[in-house]
């Protein structure tokens, strides 16, 4: 008799047979070698729901004392950790999905509905549309006067750019965190879009209701608000991400922990890297990258952080670029927590526009449409949307859902100055064959099966918008061992991950394949990908040891974004079957 269990890699790219069957028939695919020892262990299936083969096997272990010990399925190893991509199913691998398209864009956008920001909405978007992108967010600032105004203003002017244009529009706002940076906070276009953004911005934001240590727990609440807003279907969808996470040195680890666990649905991920890149031209405002110029003094900041944290590396927020550090941290949790890159545009480099003359922000919610006036800004630190970050979502359709699901997945990587045309990685069984688990998945496999990462990147042939066409040098793989939940909630380090592979892609062209045989799942791990031209680099801030070749720390003043491009992928977990 065979038995019915939850299969969850129903979705996966060639694994076509309906699901919620039972297992009682050969497999194709890499967990039918032990199907016995995964059912005789699984003791959530009953005695008398086992084939008797099934029950021979597990009370052969039941004898030898293994039976429903985490050991004894392989899962997490001694620590028991269950690792798994837990934001739409927690405690659940999550399903791979079939992508039919991967849409760039852009959730960091600043209009003149911001107090320092100048552009319009048809603005933004027609930048954002005419430099690549498929779909964009609005976040202007949150506080008195656009929760007073600005939220409810601004949104004819999103309906319109809707209506006008084939580019996805999201209205969202950027969230002072209490107790915290900013984030990204946006819903999915509805009726009550307006409303449910006024009502969290009145309730949660940072600068209406008052910021300190002792509001983290507003901010928690906060994202348990949106999580609600969609339970009661007032809204189709809501997310949040936080920006600029190490700017300041305030989002401290057991904040960033706390906001996700409150909702994972809602809270996916940061920034991996900060907007404001053009910042750092020499010959332009002669900044930090990101405007990342903090010396560490803030009396808020989590005192733990090392000097190394306020500035970028490569372009990329210290928390990311660190291979072992904050965000693999999270990762070796087995927690989804993934990245983003984006312009966070104010006032663009080389724009010859002004604000409108004799503006009332405070009475108007806004600044007056802008104006030219003959002057090219040359002292501006942001880039328009699309025109040197770019996030791309992996959907499995076309519409707005569909990019806020392949956020809430993972199925993202980013990239700089667009350094690449496409990259797609994903793990399957050794030569190929079975179903192919892609990027924010997990690959459930049985601990004895021979498994590969196949990374295929397709070259830049084209020029980008500071006009050469980009190399790719090097593609690093990075791999770090589950571990389960941390004690120490405020813990940034992730000992057990580091670079395991390095290929050397100069003078390629056209699509590479790079193809690496993983250990046996054994123990859960998780895989993640990034590349670079090569122009610069230093051993990682944990030593060589860990990444003998990672991004360089960013020189204040003189750190030319389009000379130092990489890219990043986010992770796949890989975890032996039950």
């Amino acid at each position: 008799m065979g038995h019915h269990h939850p299969h969850d890699h129903d979705d996966a790219p060639g694994h076509p047979h309906p699901h919620g069957h039972p297992h009682g028939h050969p497999h194709g695919h890499p967990h039918e070698v032990d199907e016995t020892t995964a059912a005789a262990v699984d003791t959530s299936v009953p005695d008398a729901e086992l084939s008797p083969t099934q029950l021979s096997r597990r009370n052969l272990l039941r004898a030898a004392g293994v039976v429903g010990s985490a050991a004894a399925v392989g899962v997490g190893g001694a620590s028991g950790a269950v690792p798994a991509a837990a934001a739409t199913a927690p405690g659940r691998p999550t399903p791979p999905a079939r992508v039919t398209g991967w849409l760039a864009g852009d959730h960091h956008i600043h209009t003149h509905y911001s107090a320092d920001a100048i552009y319009t909405v048809a603005d933004q978007a027609q930048h954002a549309k005419a430099y690549g992108l498929d779909w964009i967010v609005i976040t202007d600032h949150g506080g008195a006067t656009h929760a007073r105004i600005g939220v409810d203003v601004v949104n004819p002017d999103i309906r319109r750019a809707r209506a006008e244009t084939d580019l996805l529009v999201f209205q969202g706002l950027e969230w002072n965190i209490p107790s915290a940076e900013h984030g990204t906070v946006f819903v999915a276009p509805g009726d009550n879009e307006v409303a449910v953004l006024k009502e969290f911005e009145t309730e949660y934001d940072g600068s209406v209701r008052g910021s300190t240590a002792a509001t983290e727990a507003l901010a928690v609440a906060g994202v348990q608000y949106l999580g609600a807003q969609v339970d009661s279907r007032r809204i189709d969808d809501a997310l949040f991400l936080a920006n600029h996470p190490a700017r300041q040195g305030i989002d401290s680890p057991h904040e960033i922990r706390n906001w996700r666990d409150a909702d994972p649905r809602i809270a996916v991920g940061m920034e991996g890297a900060p907007g404001h890149q053009a910042a750092g031209l020499p010959y332009g405002a002669a900044s930090g990258r990101g405007f990342y110029t903090n010396a560490g003094t803030r009396a808020d900041r989590f005192l733990p952080y090392p000097p190394e944290s306020y500035r970028t590396w490569g372009g990329f927020d210290w928390m990311t670029a660190t291979v072992g550090g904050l965000w693999d941290s999270l990762l070796a949790e087995g927690k989804p927590w993934w990245i983003s890159a984006n312009s966070d545009s104010h006032f663009n480099f080389a724009a010859t526009a002004q604000r409108g003359p004799g503006s009332d922000f405070n009475a108007n919610g806004r600044y007056d449409d802008p104006v030219y006036l003959g002057d090219i800004d040359l002292t501006a630190g942001d880039y328009w949307p699309g025109q040197y970050s770019r996030t791309v979502v992996g959907t499995t359709g076309g519409d707005y859902l569909d990019v806020m699901a392949g956020l809430r997945a993972g199925r993202v990587w980013v990239d700089h100055g667009r350094l690449v045309r496409g990259v797609e990685v994903v793990v399957r069984r050794r030569g190929g064959g079975g179903p192919e688990y892609p990027l924010g998945s997990v690959a459930t496999v049985n601990s004895r099966v021979r498994l590969e990462v196949v990374v295929r990147v397709q070259l830049q042939d084209l020029p980008n918008w500071a006009q050469f066409t980009p190399q790719l040098n090097r593609v690093d793989l990075i791999r770090g061992t589950v571990t389960g939940a941390v004690a120490d909630r405020d813990t940034f380090v992730a000992p057990d991950t580091r670079v395991v592979r390095q290929w050397d892609t100069s003078g390629r062209t056209g699509v590479v394949e790079l193809v690496e045989p993983l250990p046996l799942p054994e123990e859960p791990f998780y895989l993640r990908v990034r590349g670079t031209d090569g122009n610069f680099g230093q051993p990682g801030f944990l030593g060589a040891a860990v990444d003998p070749a990672g991004p360089r720390l960013d020189v204040v003043g003189d750190a030319d974004p389009w000379e130092d491009l990489w890219f990043y992928t986010n992770p796949i977990w890989v975890l032996p079957a039950r």
